[in-house]
């Protein structure tokens, strides 16, 4: 609602306790002042893991479940942070922003509080939805549906990887097949060789003592025949 936008002035006027009004035009008229109260502090101040910025369609989600009817604790901590931003904090934050609130819709505390609860329960709700979703996706959990992208590849991860530790075992057996083949290969090459030089052997011998005798014969019968 507008109006909550346009708040931290209206307090100057109507809703700050007296003797605090010069205080609260100095606020006002300095909007970029930070307020370091504890109820604003940084998320390293308050021991929250900080995980960089969320993504826009996260922060839309969220705001969606924290969008009510304007009279809600969400409303409320609209007037809150306008006054905030103005420079107020402590009791004093806190008090304004509901006497300010509560002008406008005629809120009362114990619904402002009944409502802050309804929204931290859907919230939290919301959470453990997207949780079970998530364990879903991770194949955590079964699902309804039909499986995700994640259990889907998880699985064709399991299958190569099985398919892969097969291939090696064949790849093994082919390799000790192969050196078997290579050590007979080598055998039979030994021992071709080794026949080839016992008949190199046989044959040069042979020759040799042929042609000794053939020299020998030529000449003593061809002397003897004249």
């Amino acid at each position: 609602m507008e109006i909550f936008d346009n708040l931290a002035k209206a307090a100057k006027g109507f809703f700050v306790e007296p003797g605090n009004e010069t205080l609260v035009n100095k606020l006002v008229t300095n909007p970029a002042r930070a307020n370091t109260g504890p109820a604003f502090a940084a998320p390293e101040a308050t021991g929250l893991p900080v995980t960089g910025q969320a993504e826009q369609r996260h922060l839309d989600h969220v705001a969606g479940l924290l969008a009510g009817d304007g009279k809600d604790f969400p409303a409320y901590l609209k007037v809150v942070k306008s006054l905030a931003a103005a420079g107020l904090n402590g009791p004093m934050l806190y008090q304004t922003s509901f006497n300010a609130f509560s002008a406008v819709n005629g809120a009362t505390v114990p619904g402002l509080l009944t409502s802050a609860g309804q929204f931290e329960a859907a919230l939290a709700a919301d959470r453990d939805h997207v949780l079970a979703r998530h364990r879903e996706k991770l194949g955590e959990a079964v699902g309804p549906g039909a499986p995700g992208p994640l259990v889907q590849l998880a699985e064709q991860e399991r299958q190569l990887a099985a398919d892969l530790a097969t291939l090696s075992q064949q790849l093994q057996a082919k390799q000790q097949q192969l050196a078997d083949t290579q050590r007979q290969l080598a055998a039979e090459r030994q021992k071709t060789q080794v026949a080839l030089a016992s008949y190199e052997l046989a044959q040069s011998t042979a020759l040799a003592e042929l042609q000794a005798h053939r020299k020998a014969a030529e000449g003593f019968l061809i002397n003897n025949s004249k």
